[in-house]
C-alpha cells in the first residue's frame, strides 16, 4: 500500500499510486473511481461547482439539492448547519439575499483542487456576490468539500466566510 502525498488515506483500503503518471488508481473495487487522475477529479469538481452556481443564480434550490450530498453541513456566518434531505434548505434565501443585500448574481472568480483522493477532494473558492445594477457586495471564500457517492460527486461540505 502506498499512500500518496497529502490524502489521508484510510489504512484499511488498499490502495496503489502510479505518481509519475499523476494516477491514483483504487485497488480491488469496480467504481467511476477505480482510476482517476488529479485532472480528472478537478474537472468533474469544476463541473459540479458550476452547476451549484448556476442553479443558485436560477434560484433553483432543487438544482441546487441535485448537487450536494446529504446529510450537507454548512459552516458559515457563526453558525453549523446540517441539512438532512433535499428541501431542508432554507427556501427564504432567495428573497432574504435580495432583501438585505440586493443580491442579484453570484460568480465564482477562483477555483483551486488543493487536496484530492479517488473518493473526495477540497477545493478552495473566492466567489462575488453582485447587485442588480453589477456593483459588488461582497467578495468571500469557502472551503468545499465533494465526495464520490454512488457513482456521483456531489458536495458534502462546505465553510464559508460569506454571510
Amino acid at each position: 500500500s502506498v499512500r500518496p502525498n497529502g490524502l489521508g488515506l484510510r489504512s484499511t483500503e488498499t490502495y496503489a499510486a502510479d505518481t509519475a503518471g499523476g494516477k491514483l488508481v483504487l485497488e480491488g473495487r469496480n467504481e467511476m473511481s477505480d482510476e482517476m487522475t488529479k485532472e480528472d477529479v478537478d474537472g468533474a469538481g469544476r463541473e459540479l461547482l458550476h452547476k451549484f452556481m448556476a442553479a443558485l443564480n436560477a434560484h433553483n434550490a432543487a438544482g441546487m439539492d441535485a448537487c450536494l450530498h446529504f446529510p450537507h453541513m454548512r459552516i458559515g456566518n457563526g453558525r453549523v448547519d446540517v441539512w438532512d434531505e433535499p428541501g431542508a434548505n432554507p427556501m427564504d434565501m432567495f428573497e432574504r439575499l435580495k432583501r438585505e443585500d440586493g443580491w442579484h448574481s453570484s460568480t465564482w472568480d477562483d477555483i483551486q483542487l488543493v487536496q484530492w483522493g479517488p473518493l473526495k477532494a477540497h477545493f478552495t473558492l473566492d466567489f462575488t456576490r453582485y447587485r442588480e445594477g453589477g456593483s459588488i457586495i461582497g467578495v468571500y471564500e469557502t472551503l468545499c468539500i465533494l465526495m464520490l457517492k454512488d457513482g456521483k460527486w456531489g458536495m458534502h461540505a462546505r465553510s464559508s466566510y460569506g454571510p
